[in-house]
């Protein structure tokens, strides 16, 4: 069927608009190579959110391109009973980078169906239903994964599944609970939030899952000892703990995992984004135990591409890329040169309150409620993104109920050192028109 002229010009006319109230991007893609996105009129962007946060080896890898070709070609999809070559490799090499007892693997699609699959292992394992997640989470779009998600998406779709509860984020820049210093006291507002869920629970309190960074909730990084308490209210409770590491997994983060920042394990580690580097490629990872349990109850979560080989093999191949170019060590330094120019940008923009994140994750909010009164960062907000565009520059923010709009920063970690320093330069001439023009 030849390309209908009408819907080029008009690229709504047939789409379902699916991301709250925003809009699609102004330009249509049409190709895309290492940290740029190229659109129809052949504008070029710098590519400052790894297309949906995934892409981590940049777009077009030579290496995935080569793996994509040959693969396909040769064994791309089986049905789900089968195994292939592909599968058992990543599956084998994903628990080499993971410590114990994490060596069981599940292959999906998405982070949403790995937490899914996740949160419904765990009500199995331990006969419990009730789920603890971030006030501010985003877990994914699918049942148990939305329920767990707070930071949009709950209003207008009826009633939530029983047994969700929210626990207040330690953020440290709006701090809930302070201490005598007017500092975030972590320790006791985690206490007053399991206090609250104690007190709400059945006495069926099945797993906690939350991320090491919350990504979607304002690129928020869990105070030093945290997680640890964190682990031992779990415990104390019998709970499994979910780590979901869509974003800061595979070296994201300058660890191969955000969690082993802190020396905490989990009981079940969700991988998506990074594992595919932007394609449908997801993982949960368990211990043999729990997942013999789950095997003896009768576990099940089929779905038409678990296990499947052609995005088996590209895992394989980016921890191919990932070990071979030391990719863990070029986030942290990569990560400290982009914070390094966004500090000199908060310093010299009084609209930027806050740089925060670890590695190639990194946040940056605007305040601009303070200098342009209220809704002034939201306005902000959207007009430095749309500045950026311009500019040739793509970003991402993220503006959460009675907060700033903070910018998600997270280039691929193949990224040259020019490429960062321009990115941060057009973020910075794009702050400064806006502010202007507001």
């Amino acid at each position: 069927m030849p390309f209908d002229e009408t819907s080029r010009a008009d690229p709504e006319r047939h789409l379902i608009r699916y991301s709250g109230h925003a809009d699609f991007s102004p330009e249509v893609a049409v190709r895309a190579a290492g940290t740029s996105v190229f659109t129809e009129s052949g504008r070029e962007l710098l590519d400052f959110t790894s297309g949906q946060m995934s892409a981590i080896l940049g777009h077009s890898h030579p290496a995935i391109v080569s793996t994509v070709r040959e693969q396909v070609a040769h064994l791309d999809h089986l049905h789900s009973g089968m195994l292939s070559p592909p599968v058992v490799e990543l599956a084998r090499r994903l628990a080499g980078t993971l410590p114990d007892p994490l060596e069981k693997a599940l292959l999906l699609t998405t982070g949403a169906e790995a937490n899914e699959a996740a949160v419904r292992m765990a009500k199995l394992v331990t006969g419990r239903h009730e789920i603890v997640s971030f006030a501010r989470s985003w877990h994914g779009m699918t049942q148990a994964a939305a329920n767990a998600t707070y930071s949009a998406g709950r209003k207008g779709y009826g009633p939530a599944a029983p047994g969700n509860f929210a626990l207040p984020v330690p953020d440290r820049y709006r701090p809930g609970v302070v201490d005598t210093e007017g500092s975030l006291d972590w320790r006791r507002q985690l206490d007053l939030g399991f206090e609250l869920i104690d007190a709400q629970s059945v006495g069926s309190l099945a797993a906690c899952l939350v991320e090491p960074i919350l990504s979607s909730g304002g690129v928020v990084e869990l105070p030093p000892g945290y997680l640890a308490a964190l682990a031992l209210k779990c415990r104390e409770r019998g709970m499994l703990l979910i780590l979901d590491e869509a974003q800061t997994g595979l070296c994201r983060t300058g660890d191969w995992y955000a969690f082993q920042h802190e020396g905490v394990v989990p009981d079940i580690l969700t991988l998506s984004k990074t594992l595919g580097a932007g394609l449908p490629l997801a993982a949960v990872l368990t211990s043999p135990e729990i997942e013999q349990r789950a095997h003896e109850r009768g576990f099940l979560f089929f779905t038409t591409h678990v296990n499947d080989p052609l995005p088996a093999a590209v895992g394989n191949t980016v921890l191919d890329v990932l070990v071979r170019d030391r990719l863990d060590e070029r986030a942290r330094r990569l990560g400290t040169a982009l914070r390094g120019h966004l500090d000199k940008l908060a310093a010299r923009h009084d609209v930027v309150g806050d740089v925060r994140g670890r590695g190639l994750l990194l946040g940056m909010e605007l305040v601009g409620d303070q200098v342009l009164g209220t809704g002034g960062a939201d306005r902000l907000g959207a007009a430095v993104t749309r500045r950026c565009f311009e500019l040739g520059l793509h970003m991402n923010i993220v503006q959460l109920p009675g907060m700033g709009g903070i910018f998600r920063i997270a280039p691929p970690l193949t990224a040259s050192d020019d490429e960062v320093a321009r990115g941060a330069a057009i973020l910075d001439e794009a702050l400064t028109d806006a502010a202007r023009n507001l």
